[in-house]
């Protein structure tokens, strides 16, 4: 498996993860960005980040709303069966343990 496949896993569970934090299960583009570069050195461009927000809406788990310069993803019911292991989608990293 390439680094690159690795990373790009890695963001997706993360991405996924922050949302189900979130009171209302939102945030920005840029607030992830900024959170994936701080907290664990994915260091990536926002456009980067905004196509990976872009893959994990194809496969149902989020959506993504304009607002400005940035997008708002908010979590699907696809994305929260991910984290609880309810349902996989193949291209996310899989967590240790289900998350409520």
């Amino acid at each position: 498996m390439s680094l690159d496949k690795i990373i790009r896993e890695e963001t997706r569970l993360i991405i996924l993860r922050e949302l189900s934090e979130q009171p209302n299960e939102s945030a920005t583009s840029s607030a992830l960005q900024g959170l994936l570069a701080e907290m664990f050195m994915i260091v990536r461009e926002r456009e980067w980040v905004e196509r990976e927000l872009e893959w994990l809406k194809e496969m149902e788990a989020l959506r993504l709303t304009p607002a400005g310069s940035v997008k708002i993803a908010t979590l699907l019911p696809a994305g929260k069966d991910h984290l609880a292991h309810r349902r996989f989608i193949a291209g996310v990293k899989r967590t240790t343990l289900p998350v409520a």
